[in-house]
């Protein structure tokens, strides 16, 4: 009995340690992936507004990036609670990440068809080399691609490792027979498959454990069928937990993920139990190979996407339904938009939300100033308490943003990345002190209502043409920043020299009135008040610009040279 004990112990326990080293090494590759990906993340969420056929391509190439479809789910639920992707986009990138997710099986697999690819062979090779480019590596891209080999490296030592400590059950007649049991009872097999995916909560995981069982020659070919089947519903569990505390929006991803993979695994189950009760018995009990899990696993997933694909908007209601979503649009002004806990697992694409984001303060900021604006030149009262509600709601989501942002520089992000979320600290800062003047401007306006004071009529024209050009400057700095163009930043350069000009000019114009007398001292006052206000508001939307000129600095000096002719 000890004995026995004892055999399992030194089956376990390197079972397990193989295991781990599959995971870690998993992570590892894929981290150095998403580095390596880093600015084409965003060209890749971008794609995936063109149709659902790219939603799939895209969706497919992440997850064969980040190497679980389960941690493509989680950022597409990510993605939709941040408003960066809808609910069509979003099954598309499911229906491909169930495709990505068969790049692991074919990478372990490829011992068998590739045999100079054997774990015995590439895996010390592998992490000797990532090694040896890791510590001669100066640049963070060389550290990028050492960490993709490195993690290949020990992900095959792993599965190496698990298959090694379970080749001794090929001789146990009692795991043998547990393996003809699943494969004579798909349930049992489906929910096998099911239970350990969602346990791991890793797909790619799951697959590990099945092909290094393969590797040993114990798994019939129907119980490796059902299996698959099971771990492709199991995988959904992450995505289901990733929906806890997200809109009802997001959560449809991962009723649309289980509703999607169970409808797959219904559809295929019952023609492979036809199959092997039927027509081809014997297959049913032959053992599988690693090769023959990895097309079985691969022509599963296409299959069942291209049968599910004239379905995808009936899923699509049908989640919507069961989470009672009516109205995708109707949000709450000072709840985050942009910004989701679960894109932080790619921070390329959690910078280019946060950058969203601020453009949307700074858009809040501006309302509020163009209200402030119209409470001062049109006496408009109603507009004063406005602008100090949305005063509220945009130091609100400052902090939000701020607080999301020190989370970004926690993580390993590019040095370009880096530098635009150090960016946008500033630039959120710009934002709050615009909204802080605008509300000045309403307070100087209910203070000027209280005490009965008003301009003349030619200082409101003086005020018209000054917070036309203000309001343009910002406008068009927010404009920069949005589409990262130059020509926006410029236009905001000139106007801030054209604010500060007539900031002087108006200034001495109105000093020459309060000594002729023309006007009188309290609105004096009020007038110069609402000036340095307006100037002040100029000089933030500079700074906002700066970051788009920063960092377009070439096309700036080509901008900035003189035109010349022949």
């Amino acid at each position: 009995m000890i004995n026995g004990v004892m055999n399992y112990a030194e089956m376990i326990i390197p079972f397990i340690g193989g295991l781990a080293l599959f995971i870690y090494g998993m992570n590892i590759m894929a981290q150095g992936l998403q580095n390596a990906a880093g600015s084409k993340m965003k060209t890749i969420l971008e794609a995936l507004t063109q149709n659902k056929l790219m939603g799939i391509a895209i969706g497919a190439l992440v997850t064969a990036i980040v190497q679980s479809s389960s941690a493509t789910t989680v950022m597409v639920v990510g993605f939709v609670n941040a408003s960066l992707m809808n609910l069509s986009q979003a099954m598309g990138v499911i229906m491909g990440a169930n495709i990505g997710t068969t790049i692991t099986s074919w990478l372990v697999s490829s011992s068998e068809w590739a045999k100079m690819f054997s774990p015995e062979t590439i895996a010390p090779i592998a992490v000797m080399l990532g090694v040896i480019l890791s510590m001669s590596g100066k640049n963070a891209r060389k550290k990028e691609i050492a960490s993709i080999i490195i993690g290949f490296g020990i992900l095959f030592i792993g599965i190496q490792t698990m298959s090694s400590a379970v080749e001794p059950l090929k001789d146990s007649e009692a795991f043998r027979s547990l393996f003809v049991t699943l494969g004579t009872n798909p349930l049992l097999g489906i929910f096998a498959g099911a239970f350990v995916t969602a346990i791991i909560q890793s797909s790619s995981a799951s697959q590990g454990i099945l092909l290094s069982l393969a590797a040993s020659g114990l798994v019939p070919f129907n119980a490796a069928v059902y299996i698959i089947m099971g771990q492709n519903i199991g995988t959904c569990v992450t995505a289901l937990i990733s929906g806890i505390g997200a809109n009802k929006t997001a959560k449809c991803v991962g009723y649309m993920h289980l509703m999607f993979n169970i409808t797959g695994a219904v559809i295929f189950s019952i023609g492979a139990i036809i199959y092997f009760t039927m027509l081809n018995p014997a297959m049913g009990g032959d053992i599988i190979t690693q090769t023959e899990i990895s097309v079985i696993h691969t022509m599963f997933n296409i299959g069942t996407t291209i049968l599910m694909i004239p379905l995808s908007g009936l899923i699509i209601k049908l989640a919507m339904k069961l989470n009672h979503v009516e109205d995708m649009n109707k949000t709450d002004e000072s709840q985050l938009v942009h910004l989701d806990k679960r894109m932080l697992e790619t921070p390329s694409l959690a910078v280019e939300g946060a950058k969203l984001e601020t453009i949307r303060l700074g858009q809040i900021a501006l309302e509020n100033l163009q209200k402030a604006i119209r409470a001062i030149t049109e006496k408009d009262q109603e507009m004063t308490e406005e602008v100090k509600n949305r005063e509220t709601v945009i130091d609100r989501v400052c902090d939000n943003i701020s607080e999301y942002l020190i989370k970004l520089c926690t993580l390993q992000i590019s040095e370009k990345d880096n530098q635009m979320v150090t960016s946008l600290l500033n630039t959120i800062s710009d934002m709050e002190r615009v909204g802080d003047h605008a509300e000045n401007i309403a307070e100087l306006a209910e203070e000027m209502d209280r005490e009965d004071i008003a301009f003349s009529d030619m200082a409101l024209d003086e005020l018209r043409t000054m917070t036309k050009a203000t309001v343009s400057s910002y406008e068009n700095a927010l404009k920069a920043l949005a589409n990262d163009d130059i020509t926006f930043a410029m236009k905001t350069a000139a106007l801030e020299e054209q604010v500060d000009s007539l900031e002087k000019q108006l200034r001495a114009s109105h000093i020459d009135r309060l000594s002729n007398a023309e006007c009188s001292v309290n609105s004096g006052i009020h007038f110069l008040e609402m000036l340095g206000n307006l100037e002040r508001v100029s000089d933030h939307a500079m700074n906002i610009a700066q970051v788009v000129l920063n960092e377009n600095k070439e096309e700036k000096r080509h901008h900035s040279e003189p035109l010349t002719t022949n």
